[in-house]
């Protein structure tokens, strides 16, 4: 055995990953500093997800915001200063986020339990696993822990980095690729999109004017199309419409089945199927065992995109505020 592949296999067996800062996180980071960390994590996130099912879609998307801006160092859940709007949460694409008080109410039991010991970053990433976990009553993939919380939040950052819901293929797969995520990556993510909504802003471009001349695109499904025209009455409309309509509240691989019948959401969905390398890996997550396994190897590589480790960062006191 040579020596780089022992070093894998030391990584592997002690739950080491390394990430691009040059840090490491790993698993059960916390259990000498606060053992019962990750148990309230669980704990207050399944409290707050059985009387709101609607959290998990919100929670999975306030992380992948987080993690395109700057990595995941909890940047998406500062507040502005005074009248600035500054902050990467007061940009356009992140106004429709939500969740932020039950990442508040996690820290707070955190703080009366650890004081300044568990990152708003790495409750941020729990959170959103465990969120999804709740309709399983298990953990659905592995969060490895360590992360440390930026001070910086920049508004302006936000349109460089987040992909838009219009973006092509190649865009898709660019975007990706600057945080060091592959099209495989790209494709499986997007199941996400088997829960929660999309605004119909965002889309009904696709129904009315899709080439600027009052047309549709004529890759989605027209029977899909006269359904979402019941719900969006125009290219302004900002109604709230289930991306997964047969199962909106469920995690599962629906969204691969109703893809592959060209009834993806946003033209960002249906670029998937532009692509033959991700077509294919789209018709193979058909299979829910298959997701499963994938959405959680994607979403350890995701949370740590450019995480602060170390002495870098700090550990919040308060999620919303940077420490004086």
């Amino acid at each position: 055995m040579n020596f780089n592949l022992l070093l894998l296999v030391f990584l592997a067996f002690f739950g080491v990953f390394e990430v691009c800062e040059g840090g490491v996180l790993r698993k059960n980071y916390y259990k000498h500093t606060c053992p019962l960390a990750e148990k309230i994590v669980q704990d207050v996130t399944w409290r707050h997800v059985s009387s709101n099912p609607n959290l998990p879609a919100k929670l999975i998307r306030m992380h992948f915001h987080d993690c395109f801006v700057r990595g995941c160092d909890g940047s998406i859940l500062l507040n502005s200063t005074g009248n600035s709007r500054s902050a990467e949460k007061d940009a356009v694409p992140n106004l429709s986020l939500a969740g932020f008080d039950v990442i508040d109410d996690i820290k707070a039991q955190l703080e009366k339990t650890c004081p300044g010991v568990v990152s708003c970053a790495d409750i941020l990433t729990l959170a959103s696993r465990d969120s999804v976990s709740f309709q399983f009553k298990k953990s659905m993939w592995e969060v490895v822990t360590g992360r440390r919380d930026g001070r910086i939040s920049i508004a302006s950052e936000v349109f460089a980095n987040i992909p838009a819901p219009s973006f092509n293929f190649a865009t898709l797969k660019k975007s990706f690729q600057t945080k060091g995520l592959t099209v495989h990556d790209l494709v499986v993510l997007s199941g996400a999109h088997t829960i929660g909504v999309g605004h119909c802003n965002f889309f009904s471009n696709r129904l009315y004017n899709f080439t600027g001349k009052g047309d549709a695109d004529p890759s989605l499904n027209s029977s899909y199309a006269a359904f979402l025209k019941t719900k969006c009455r125009n290219l302004t409309d900002t109604t709230a419409v289930a991306m997964d309509p047969g199962s909106p509240r469920n995690f599962d691989s629906n969204y691969f089945v109703i893809l592959k019948q060209n009834m993806g959401m946003f033209q960002s969905d249906a670029a998937l199927l532009t692509d033959k390398g991700a077509r294919n890996i789209a018709l193979e997550l058909v299979d829910s065992a298959d997701f499963f396994t994938e959405f959680a190897q994607s979403m350890k590589r995701m949370g740590a995109i450019g995480v602060l480790t170390g002495s870098a960062g700090e550990i919040r006191k308060k999620c919303s505020v940077v420490n004086a």
